[in-house]
């Protein structure tokens, strides 16, 4: 009786323990199409890109686990595995590969989050929070500075604190402005601004800025994005799970699905205008993207990123879900190379700043 109870026993666990592989190969399959999907017209394949690094992990660890085991059902985990071969160092690099100290075009990217990291305690006020983030970027000392959700009393007021805080450097702008504050795109550059212009996103705040520069005699458009937010707080999330749990998930499944949808949009405006460029293009900012998603594919073709040529261990930018989430990226041009990437353990946002060095010399 024993025995039959033992047989029975491993017969399910063995059903239990393919089923399980097998759905999460399903699912990191799935993963790796979201780059190549318009969300208009499947929204939730984004979800699959989203959970790309952790899906990863979970087909490694039952791959291990299956070969400990001595068992044939490795097979499945490992063949899931084999394109992340290819494409894990969009996520993580396990050496460094960029140089010490380079010299060369230094590039930061940097979404501020409207200096909100004030309200929690961090800084005593939002205006603190700015002024130790200028005392930072000036440390930093980069030759073109790109900063999302840049926020300001005022345009007026938002020209004069740059000016006096981060002197020598030259500022572009796009900001959304109303009756009490602003908020924005900055772009700031030791360059001189030989041209410049936006592009308005339909039904959002968010927005793009681009910024001609002559850089020793190589003219180069930097383009400074904030594609489409999610505009979900986790702690307010918290609180309405608690509150009703059918009406938050039913609303947080709609602002997802709403962005999702409106991101393609907004980068096919961007793809548009860089086509029509009549200079080379640097795409810059937070895209609220991972690397396995539409977004990163369309803005990445013909383009170099800085972390998968020069950055070491996780690329991650968004500080809430590290290791995980990399959305902030400096995607440049291919004839260029990138010295080195890092990803500054700064806290003035909920996102990491980003910093690269290029080589445009060739």
């Amino acid at each position: 009786m024993a025995g039959k109870n033992g047989r029975r026993h491993s017969i399910f666990f063995g059903i239990t323990a393919r089923t399980l592989m097998t759905i999460s190969a399903a699912l990191l399959l799935l993963s790796y199409l979201a780059s190549y999907i318009n969300p208009a017209k499947a929204w939730y394949m984004t979800i699959f890109g989203l959970l790309y690094a952790p899906l990863l992990i979970i087909n490694l660890l039952l791959f291990v686990w299956a070969v400990f085991r001595h068992s044939r059902t490795a097979l499945i985990p490992l063949i899931a595995l084999v394109p992340s071969v290819f494409l894990a160092g969009k996520y993580f690099h396990f050496s460094d590969r960029g140089e010490d100290n380079p010299e060369g075009l230094k590039i930061i990217s940097y979404n501020v989050g409207r200096f909100a990291l004030s309200q929690y305690g961090d800084y005593n006020s939002w205006k603190e929070c700015c002024d130790s983030l200028m005392v930072f970027l000036k440390t930093r000392d980069a030759d073109i500075i790109c900063l999302q959700e840049f926020y300001a009393d005022n345009v007026a007021a938002m020209r004069k604190y740059i000016a006096t805080k981060m002197k020598g450097y030259n500022l572009s702008y796009f900001v959304n402005e109303n009756s009490y504050s602003c908020s924005g795109n900055v772009t700031l550059s030791k360059f001189p601004v030989k041209d410049k212009g936006r592009i308005d996103f339909e039904h959002s705040a968010n927005l793009a800025l681009y910024t001609d520069f002559d850089i020793g005699g190589t003219r180069l458009r930097v383009y400074n994005c904030h594609f489409q937010s999610y505009n979900i707080s986790l702690s307010h999330l918290a609180q309405s799970m608690e509150d009703d749990y059918r009406k938050t998930v039913r609303e947080t499944e709609e602002k997802m699905k709403r962005s999702i949808i409106r991101r393609p949009v907004q980068v096919e405006q961007v793809m548009d205008n860089i086509e029509n460029c009549p200079v080379e293009a640097l795409v810059a900012g937070d895209f609220n993207d991972t690397p396995m998603s539409y977004t990163y594919f369309r803005l990445s073709r013909k383009r170099k990123d800085s972390f998968e040529e020069a950055g070491s261990w996780s690329g991650a930018t968004f500080s809430r879900f590290r290791p995980f989430l990399r959305i902030d990226y400096i995607l440049f041009p291919k004839r260029y190379n990138a010295l080195s990437h890092k990803v500054l353990d700064k806290g003035y946002s909920d996102h990491f700043p980003i910093e690269a060095v290029l080589d445009i010399n060739k």
